[in-house]
């Protein structure tokens, strides 16, 4: 199968096999596969697939979820973490966006997927005053930063190819108050991602 391609888990349905009142979700893991918390998404889709959601699928090796669930963003957020900390043994977390509001978050904004000297990344966050308090951290710390927010939960930004960990964006955003909120995609991910759901 090639490099990120969608891949099933073993319990995932066929699309159009679910009733309209299920909620298409995107399910963004915070930290997997850096720091030293490995993940395989084998084992995610495994451990996933056990869990009440439906057509489980995986996108890259960072941690991008596509599924469907009877229930609201909130309830899905709980149950994967507990599941997550429970199968792998670390302090997950994550942002659980709808294929809808993803969707929004997308067209909004403003800057390229990719240009010669630029990569677009998109900020999740799972509680608004904390992307607000970030914000306004780097708007102090960086007067030249392309920033847009997109919404109360998200922000797209620009960085310099081979130089976003040195941002001053993404060294604020490293800060340990801010883990359990926070994470960020390309833009191209997300893109991926869009259309994984739209494929669900």
């Amino acid at each position: 199968m090639p490099p990120g391609s969608l891949v099933p888990a073993p319990r995932g349905g066929r699309p159009g096999a679910y009733p309209e009142a299920v909620t298409r979700y995107a399910i963004f893991l915070r930290g997997v596969n850096v720091g030293g918390v490995t993940v395989r998404m084998a084992d995610l889709r495994e451990v996933l697939g056990r869990l009440p959601l439906e057509g489980v699928a995986t996108l890259l090796a960072s941690g991008n979820v596509v599924c469907r669930y009877d229930g609201d963003a909130g309830a899905l957020k709980a149950l994967v973490e507990g599941a997550l900390r429970e199968a792998f043994g670390y302090q997950a977390w994550v942002v659980v966006v709808t294929a809808e509001r993803l969707g929004e978050l997308i067209d909004a904004c403003p800057f390229p997927a990719d240009s010669a000297s630029t990569h677009t990344y998109v900020t999740l966050c799972s509680a608004p005053h904390v992307l607000d308090e970030l914000e306004a951290a780097v708007t102090a710390a960086d007067h030249d930063a392309q920033e847009v927010r997109l919404g109360p939960e998200a922000t797209a930004w620009v960085a310099p190819r081979g130089g976003t960990l040195d941002t001053p964006r993404s060294v604020l955003a490293a800060a340990n108050r801010y883990k359990q909120f926070l994470t960020d995609r390309n833009l191209r991910t997300l893109l991926r991602v869009r259309k994984a759901l739209d494929a669900l």
